[in-house]
C-alpha cells in the first residue's frame, strides 16, 4: 500500500528541513504524533533511530535508512507482518517556498489488510503531518 500527500510551504528548504528533522519536536506541531523520542544524540543521520507514539498505533521504532540534507530522509519500521517506509523529500521552489512530499509504503503479508482497515487513518495522519509542518515553518 502506498500513502502520499504533498504541501507547499512558504520557508526556504533550509528552514523547513531543521522542523522535519527535529523529530522529538513533532508532537508539538502535528496531532498525528504524540510522543518522539530519539535513540541516539546528534542530528538525524543515517542509521539514527527515533521512538514514535500515535493515536491507534503500537508505538514503533524508525530508522533512518537514507538521508540527503536538506533535502530527504527516508526511513523504515517493521511490525508483524507489515514494514513501513516513510519518505520526507523536499523540493526547493523558484519563489522561496518549498514543496514538501511526504509518503508512507507499506509491505508484507498484512499490508493489504491494513491498508484496507487503516488507509482512511493513514492518509489523514499524513495530511495532519503535511499540514502541521506547513504551519510550523511559516510561523516564524
Amino acid at each position: 500500500m502506498r500513502f502520499a500527500e504533498s504541501v507547499e510551504i512558504a520557508a526556504d528548504v533550509d528552514r523547513v528541513w531543521e522542523v522535519q528533522t527535529d523529530v522529538e519536536r513533532w508532537p508539538e506541531w502535528t496531532p498525528s504524533v504524540t510522543a518522539a523520542r530519539r535513540l541516539e544524540p546528534g542530528p538525524l543521520a543515517l542509521g539514527s533511530t527515533a521512538r514514535l507514539e500515535q493515536p491507534r498505533l503500537r508505538p514503533s521504532v524508525w530508522r533512518v535508512t537514507e538521508i540527503e540534507p536538506p533535502y530527504s530522509f527516508v526511513w523504515e519500521s517493521a511490525g508483524p507482518g507489515v514494514r513501513s517506509r516513510g519518505e520526507h523529500r523536499l523540493v526547493p521552489l523558484e519563489d522561496g517556498r518549498t514543496r514538501a512530499e511526504l509518503v508512507l509504503v507499506q509491505t508484507g503479508p498484512l499490508a493489504g489488510l491494513i491498508g484496507l482497515l487503516a488507509g482512511s487513518m493513514m492518509r489523514r495522519y499524513l495530511r495532519q503531518e503535511a499540514d502541521g509542518l506547513r504551519r510550523r515553518c511559516e510561523a516564524r
